[in-house]
């Protein structure tokens, strides 16, 4: 099994390989990944951010140790070994408490990275580009000399597999809440000025030994999407930027956001040196795919008592707004977007006690009605396939619908 070190050389040698980064917490998109590996020995990246998992439980109730042992209890469970799991920790920094007092909210950006150090995680991208309330304009200078703070602390807890990913030219997570016209792609000029700024920053803080272990900057490769967009890779237009990564010893580029490219444009990514390839919502948005396919096996079904999950769903998300708001056009198609989105804000209302009862009613009825091969096919675009019984089916078509990402990613980085 190649390692993430050995990923990069072979990357920076020229060899068209990278690895995804799979930047979710949800247990059944979890699990229809680790599936799509349990006949290989790649190592898989999975990655947490900061608002989803932290020392105070993040959006989704857990500290990074706990983070662990969920994702590696879900690994077992698909038959795949946890020692194969790279952790990874994405934007560690002052961003969840940003309306604090910079003091304050790099107290606890410390805490937050020796928290995720502690619980194992191994790649730390080091994130402090995000303004205080008492910051102002953030010169670069401040955001890598506390990006080298969090490095001491994460050196301080004496673990000696860690990596390192700096930069933080990036895409708002979850994709954008506004309309874009054009995206702006990073210079090589910017990111020699990036690196120049951490090796400064490092070398007072006394962590220099460290920069031999980073292995990742981020920057802008003129990708992104938001809820109605995607900006698709054009290669052409990096060739300076791709050229730049000779001059940065040891180091490739991590691309943010790359949901919904085609396999070519990833491949071509990878290609141009953007070795680690992050993707989260393109997962749990062909998750909420296959449970609307459910769904619209037991209309076509007509069942005495159906779950209505696509109804209770749309009302949860209206009634609590909060999640999806900022990225769903006003308008006549509103309530569609909500739904179908790219950015796939319905991730967020699956956990809630009545979308839960629905989706456990929806798979009862889907396995009870024995639904023809006919039927599935014709709902989820496939051919017909008479081994897939029907009480395998809600498992199955999660699996194929989420592994259909997985596997063009992974064809895209060469694992496959």
């Amino acid at each position: 099994m190649m390692d993430l070190g050995e990923i990069v050389a072979a990357n920076r040698a020229g060899e068209p390989r990278g690895i995804p980064s799979w930047c979710t917490a949800h247990p059944q998109t979890l699990r229809a990944i680790f599936h799509a590996y349990r006949d290989d020995d790649s190592p898989i990246l999975v990655e947490a951010t900061c608002n989803q998992v932290n020392q105070f439980g993040g959006y989704t109730g857990m500290t990074p140790a706990a983070f662990r042992v969920f994702v590696e209890a879900l690994a077992r469970d698909e038959g795949v070994d946890p020692a194969r799991l790279v952790l990874g920790g994405d934007h560690l920094g002052p961003n969840p408490w940003k309306a604090e007092s910079a003091a304050s909210a790099m107290a606890k950006a410390r805490d937050l990275v020796a928290a995720y150090v502690d619980a194992g995680f191994r790649k730390i991208h080091l994130d402090a580009s995000m303004a205080c309330a008492d910051d102002g304009v953030l010169a670069e200078a401040t955001i890598a000399a506390r990006a080298a703070d969090l490095c001491a602390m994460a050196e301080g807890r004496g673990k000696s597999d860690l990596v390192y990913v700096v930069g933080t030219e990036v895409p708002i997570p979850g994709g954008e809440t506004e309309a874009l016209d054009a995206l702006a792609v990073t210079s090589a000029e910017a990111v020699a000025d990036t690196w120049s700024q951490h090796q400064q920053a490092f070398a007072a803080k006394g962590v220099s030994a460290a920069l031999e272990r980073v292995v990742g900057i981020v920057v802008q490769p003129g990708v992104d999407f938001g809820n109605d967009m995607v900006f698709s890779f054009d290669a052409a237009k990096t060739v300076a930027l791709s050229a730049s990564v000779s001059n940065l010893p040891g180091i490739v580029f991590e691309a943010h956001s790359t949901d919904y490219q085609s396999q070519q444009a990833l491949g071509d990514l990878v290609r141009s040196h953007f070795a680690i390839l992050k993707v989260g919502p393109e997962l749990t948005f062909a998750f909420r795919q296959a449970m609307f396919a459910l769904a619209r096996i037991e209309e076509l079904l007509a069942v005495p008592e159906p779950s209505n999950l696509v109804t209770v769903l749309r009302d949860e998300m209206l009634a609590n707004p909060r999640d999806w708001r900022a990225y769903v056009a006003t308008g006549e198609r509103e309530s569609q977007m909500m739904l179908h989105g790219l950015s796939d804000r319905v991730r967020y209302y699956w956990p809630r006690h009545a979308v839960q009862a629905a989706l456990d009613r929806l798979r009862k009825n889907v396995i009870a009605a024995r639904p023809e091969p006919g039927i599935v096919a014709q709902v989820t675009g496939g051919l017909v396939d008479p081994t897939i019984s029907a009480d395998e089916l809600p498992r199955w078509m999660a699996r194929n619908m989420v592994g259909d990402v997985v596997r063009k990613y992974r064809a895209a980085a060469s694992e496959m």
